[in-house]
């Protein structure tokens, strides 16, 4: 097979791994709850194969199986439409409905009407007519006489729109949180089994003119002082020399063949202005016990939200971007994963769901954190957020998300296909 194509395909799986596991959070939370699921989908939206449906919930693949995606009854954004009981009795009366007989029984333009049908369909109170595409078909009876307030209750009553605010914010975070446990599972297992490397205070290699050669340090050497002040570990080393600017003069302590030794310089610069020693450490092999192992587990999360922290800082933007990937070359480096072997395969996946939980947190919308601070704030308020202005929230946060990403996909473009 292709590289090119081996390489989309494990883009494509991956991907699809760490949505399902996202999106199955949204969906266990919701049904926990009573919430009604229409569709359980593996790839984008759009025309898909059902393979199975269960309790009212068709599960399957769409045409595009890229990621994948829950939907879920009565998340659509705004206040009700105060006419929704009256449309609702209306089409359970009628048995079967269009937006234009609607909008005569009502009193409503057809535009307004053929939302309400749209909504009560969601809701799963209507369903679409096989026989032609503007009708629907309700799958409740009612008379006239019956209370429509009581009728659209019972509706309501299975619907994401029905639940509490602390519901609410349980299946919008339920997926973040899948995503985590999972990075901390997987994470956890493989550091038990196979160990991770960390740098040590030992010297590798000094780089030429660097301020650590002006000092008189060489490979071999283990550092042990900083500056006047004794470092136990590499990084306390590294979080000292970030405390300091480049030109900065500093004194170094390190020990060869068991005599202490001493020098000076002065700290030199990185691409991106930050000050450096200009040393490499050398590497040791670690394999934790299973709870040493759940600690380092906590320990990566931790790091992963400040690299993500770092995106929003000016000051360590380029720097954060830089280090960054977008779609294209995580596809890249997913495959290169798993040429090399499970663990490794394993171990790019569990980072990227614990990304993928992170940056779903962040409070923009239209990610998980932007709406669940509508909701907050919405709570506080005491009422939903108008229709328009809840979509021009989402809309200007999806911009802010989608230029970030082509700026990505760019960078990464020039650094596999172009240079």
């Amino acid at each position: 097979m292709p590289e090119a194509l081996t390489t989309i395909l494990w883009g494509v799986l991956t991907f699809s791994i760490l949505v399902v596991l996202h999106e199955g959070g949204h969906f266990v939370a919701a049904r926990s709850f009573g919430v009604k699921v229409h569709e359980f989908m593996v790839g984008l939206p759009g025309p898909a194969i059902r393979l199975h449906t269960k309790s009212g919930t068709a599960f399957g693949i769409t045409a595009v199986p890229l990621g994948g995606y829950v939907r879920i009854a009565g998340m659509e954004p705004g206040p009700e439409d105060p006419l929704l009981a009256r449309a609702l009795q209306a089409a359970a009366v009628e048995g079967r409905i269009d937006a234009s007989r609607l909008s005569g029984l009502v009193g409503v333009p057809m535009e307004r009407a053929s939302a309400l049908l749209v909504t009560l369909a969601d809701w799963g109170v209507l369903t679409p007519a096989e026989d032609d595409e503007v009708s629907y078909l309700s799958t409740v009876s009612a008379t006239y006489e019956d209370d429509a307030e009581e009728l659209l209750a019972t509706a309501r009553s299975v619907t994401y729109r029905a639940l509490s605010t602390w519901k609410r914010l349980v299946v919008l975070s339920a997926g973040v949180l899948t995503n985590l446990v999972a990075a901390v599972l997987v994470f956890t297992v493989v550091l038990a089994i196979w160990g991770y490397y960390t740098s040590t205070l030992e010297i590798y290699e000094v780089q030429p003119e660097s301020t650590a050669a002006a000092a008189g340090i060489q490979s071999g050497d283990r550092i042990t002082v900083f500056d006047g002040e004794p470092v136990a570990d590499w990084m306390e080393l590294v979080m000292a020399i970030s405390q300091r600017e480049p030109g900065d003069s500093v004194s170094v302590g390190w020990v060869r063949n068991g005599t202490d030794m001493s020098g000076t310089g002065m700290l030199g610069a990185s691409p991106h202005g930050t000050p450096v020693l200009g040393i490499v450490a050398e590497s040791e092999h670690v394999r934790p016990s299973p709870p040493g192992a759940l600690l380092e587990s906590f320990r990566l999360v931790g790091l992963v939200f400040e690299a993500i922290g770092r995106f929003f800082n000016p000051n360590t933007f380029a720097e954060a971007a830089e280090g960054a990937r977008s779609v294209v070359g995580i596809t890249v480096e997913v495959a290169e994963a798993a040429r090399t072997g499970p663990l490794n395969y394993a171990w790019i996946v569990a980072l990227l769901s614990l990304s993928l939980g992170v940056m779903n947190i962040l409070p923009i919308p239209p990610l998980d954190g932007g709406r669940m601070l509508i909701e907050i704030v919405e709570k506080i308020a005491g009422r939903p957020l108008e229709r328009r202005l809840a979509i021009g929230v989402s809309i200007t946060g999806a911009m802010l998300l989608f230029t970030l990403i082509g700026v990505l996909m760019y960078a990464d473009v020039m650094r596999y296909f172009v240079q």
